[in-house]
């Protein structure tokens, strides 16, 4: 029976008032590596009113006392009293969740555009600051409030505005509080390319941006906008010159409200880095979402109709919007009424509307700019077809066995139950006797197991086309839904049907062996799933140690990945007070030799395993694949010979 300290009752509810909520779980409300998300919530509202016509300078500055301060010269926040609430508007917005000017839309409303939709902004800095001061000037007056941990500290005082003082406009300094992040160091590259790309999509705004610390200032004033802005960050060679373009709705627009559009800049290169930026309402998106979509579709769709207008498309090929976006780098500032964003960060637009209303305005603009200037078409048009071949000749290979025309998986392959990529995991097994320990103790709702017969195939040398003619390599591709490429191809990654593909073999060394083989195969046929880091090696270990009780810790079983790990266990032992030999040793001499619960506890488990994800580290793809050439090259033999005369003092050989 329950106790009374412990039982269920009404008392036990407990109500979450003000701003406690943002302190009780700051992490879904902002981002907690640094405070610069809650100073970018006080720099957007100085933004919004630019947008709305009403600024034209926000000016930053970093304090050498760690706090940071933005100006605008706006209408300045009202600080009369609220006729509904009963307390003056310049402490709700610091200090009530879902309180702004920025809900009523259109229809007379302060803000039409803006970035604020959820309303938490500012109360959300105000909740994370050790300190908050806010002057607001306007209507001739000089109103100030000052508070503390969120709350107020010093009420609203008001004063005549003197001469010489700007007739309006908000100020904001804030002190952001250490303990609610892990670092109270702003990112310097992150701040000042937003602030250049507040100032690139307002043009005529000046923004700028003082450290005391250096003393400089840095001001952006950008009066060519998107064009300007993508060619200095680009830095490289163009195809052809940009597709600038804008479309906003009428008052007249059947489905769109007056305003409601995008402003974009697109350019084509042939290689190097792309840039691709999207914002809405000013607020920067950089997880994407439905205004990029949109701008996608419309490429998609306007290029398409040009290559079948004029007959462009060689026979059997077949286009996807990928083959136009693949060397598209773009920057897109959309308008939407009412955005809906992923998350109180807004690090992405879920509003479903904007993908038609942006590709409603992006195609009609770029079939026009296409057949006023049919040479530069025409060499776009090149370029997505080269794309669309390289892709289709990807897939042009021994053809996975399949029956009824679906690829059939593999049926040794024992298959979770989840289908959610962003846990799934497959464990690329060594030996069916591993295997079958794998299968017993995983968890069969999100862990898959493969089992592997002896040595992979070494695939350095192996044609693309030939793969499939080897089983194994076969029912590893079919098991993860993804066809081979090449780090030049982009490929297509939707049928990918596991988040986490893990390599587990011995900890000897022809478990080593093992994993160079598939290693071999991922960097060689599938680069995509390492650049994209899908792959990981599991290490299991090699030893396990039996520790008798010592004092009040109870008898153990530990494990070690290698003598290094074994000699620090035993030592660690030593100092608790065991006596030698008191423990017992044990050396695996395989993943077979380990039970079901055994691999769980030290291999699968999520909670105590050890999974390494596989990296290209500091090396290129270049000095990565001359490595690798030297290591499985059939005709490599000196080489290797030369690698081992260099390097062999240094192994610890495992026999």
């Amino acid at each position: 029976m329950a106790t009374t300290s412990s039982a269920y009752q009404e008392s036990a509810i407990r109500v979450l008032k003000g701003l406690e909520p943002v302190r009780q779980r700051p992490g879904m409300y902002t981002r907690t590596d640094s405070p610069l998300h809650i100073i970018q919530e006080v720099i957007d509202n100085a933004a919004d009113e630019a947008l709305a016509g009403h600024g034209r300078r926000i000016a930053v500055t970093c304090h050498v006392d760690g706090s940071v301060s933005v100006a605008d010269d706006g209408r300045g926040i009202p600080f009369g009293m609220h006729p509904q609430e009963g307390a003056p508007v310049l402490e709700l917005v610091f200090t009530r969740l879902h309180a702004g000017g920025k809900f009523d839309k259109g229809g007379g409303g302060a803000y039409s555009f803006s970035g604020g939709l959820h309303g938490v902004g500012v109360s959300v800095t105000n909740a994370l600051a050790k300190r908050l001061e806010v002057t607001s000037q306007r209507d001739k007056t000089v109103a100030s409030m000052v508070f503390e941990q969120g709350e107020v500290t010093q009420p609203l005082a008001t004063r005549p505005m003197g001469a010489g003082e700007r007739k309006s406009g908000t100020t904001v300094r804030v002190w952001p509080e250490a303990k609610y992040f892990d670092s109270l160091t702003l990112p310097a590259n992150e701040l000042e390319h937003m602030l250049r790309s507040k100032a690139v999509l307002m043009p005529g705004v000046e923004v700028a941006l003082t450290v005391e610390k250096t003393g400089q200032t840095q001001r952006w004033l950008y009066q060519g906008g998107l064009s300007d802005y993508l060619e200095q960050t680009l830095g490289g060679p163009l195809l052809f010159p940009m597709f600038e373009g804008q479309g906003h709705a009428s008052a007249q627009h059947d489905s769109f409200a007056e305003g409601e559009g995008a402003a974009w800049c697109v350019a084509f290169t042939e290689d190097g880095p792309l840039v691709r930026e999207s914002y809405v309402n000013l607020i920067p998106t950089p997880s994407g979402g439905t205004h990029d979509s949109g701008l996608r579709e419309g490429l998609f769709q306007a290029v398409r109709g040009f290559i079948e207008l004029h007959a462009l498309l060689p026979k059997g090929v077949r286009l996807v919007p990928e083959d136009v976006f693949t060397r598209a780098s773009y920057v897109l500032s959309a308008k939407v009424l009412d955005p809906q964003f992923q998350g109180q960060i807004k690090e992405r637009l879920n509003s479903r509307d904007a993908v038609r209303l942006v590709g409603s305005m992006v195609r009609p603009a770029l079939e026009l700019w296409l057949n006023q200037h049919v040479e530069w078409g025409k060499r776009l048009a090149e370029l997505v077809i080269r794309t669309a071949q390289a892709r289709q000749r990807a897939g042009q290979k021994v053809e996975k066995r399949k029956s009824s025309g679906v690829a059939v998986l593999p049926g040794k392959l024992t298959d979770c139950e989840s289908r959610d990529i962003s846990e799934n995991e497959l464990f690329l097994v060594e030996g069916d006797s591993a295997g079958g320990s794998a299968k017993m103790g995983r968890d069969k709702s999100f862990q898959a197991v493969l089992p592997l017969r002896g040595k992979v195939l070494n695939t350095w040398e192996v044609d693309r086309d030939r793969l499939f003619a080897n089983t194994e390599v076969h029912d590893i591709a079919v098991a993860l839904g993804v066809d081979p490429h090449t780090a030049q191809d982009a490929p297509d990654l939707s049928g990918l049907r596991y988040g986490k593909v893990c390599i587990l073999s011995d900890a000897d060394v022809d478990g080593a062996h093992i994993q160079v083989l598939l290693l071999t195969l991922f960097f060689k046929h599938f680069p995509a799933l390492i650049a994209q880091g899908h792959v990981y090696v599991a290490r299991p270990p090699l030893f396990r140690v039996d520790a008798p009780a010592r004092g009040k810790k109870p008898a153990s079983k530990q494990y070690a990945l290698d003598e290094g790990e074994l000699h620090a266990m035993l030592d660690k032992l030593r100092k608790d007070g065991v006596r030698e030999n008191a423990w017992s040793i044990s050396r695996f001499k395989g993943l077979g030799e380990m039970s079901a619960e055994q691999l769980w506890d030290t291999t699968l488990n999520p909670d105590t395993r050890r999974l390494m994800p596989v990296q290209l580290g500091a090396l290129d793809v270049a000095a990565t694949s001359h490595t690798m050439t030297r290591l499985m090259g059939k005709g490599e033999a000196q080489a290797r010979r030369e690698l081992i005369e260099l390097h062999g003092d240094a192994v610890d050989i495992d026999i």
